[in-house]
């Protein structure tokens, strides 16, 4: 049986702030290991989403994407994924929004409730380490994290959307590395 939330981490830790997704996921990792709670969560980090990710997320009560981004706000922004046809230039083969709207084409059915956890990034070059900004950024997207996975409902993450001094759409499509 899978594991009821799934969340995905993406970004190569080759290109500086890209690294951001991966790091925070072993931070994640990590600390779900401490707290007993890994089998309520399955992780996956990759590179770049592709096609083949819409099928991860059968069986699963909640998707999140972890991304780096150079347009997103202050240290991050939190977001309700909606399935569609995205043509963002996204670093990645694809974007969340476009795996979600595969999912129906296999399965028949709606995907699970998905978000995305986009953190702000500024330096992408190959070679480039993680920047201090972007360090400090990790953390606090860790803080948030922490507080996010109190709950594994889509109505409670749904309320930390409300939360997040982000809600304008128009903000959230600016998760990209490139």
């Amino acid at each position: 049986m899978a594991a009821p939330v799934l969340i995905f981490a993406v970004g190569n830790e080759s290109r500086g702030d890209d690294a951001l997704a991966p790091l925070l996921l072993r931070r994640l990792d990590a600390w779900l290991q401490k707290e007993g709670r890994s089998a309520d969560f399955e992780l996956i980090e990759d590179f770049q989403l592709q096609v083949e990710h819409a099928m991860d997320m059968a069986g699963r009560r909640l998707v999140l994407f972890i991304d780096a981004g150079m347009d997103t706000p202050e240290p991050y922004a939190f977001y309700r994924a909606l399935a569609g046809d995205t043509s963002t230039p996204y670093s990645h083969a694809l974007a969340p929004e476009a795996v979600l709207a595969v999912y129906p084409q296999i399965y028949r059915e709606a995907p699970p409730p998905a978000f995305i956890l986009c953190i702000r990034g500024e330096q992408f070059e190959l070679g480039s380490p993680l920047s201090p900004a972007a360090a400090s950024r990790l953390d606090s997207a860790m803080n948030f994290m922490h507080k996010l996975l109190q709950g594994t409902e889509a109505a409670a993450w749904e309320m930390r959307v409300q939360q997040q001094a982000y809600g304008d759409a128009e903000k959230h499509e600016a998760c990209t590395a490139q």
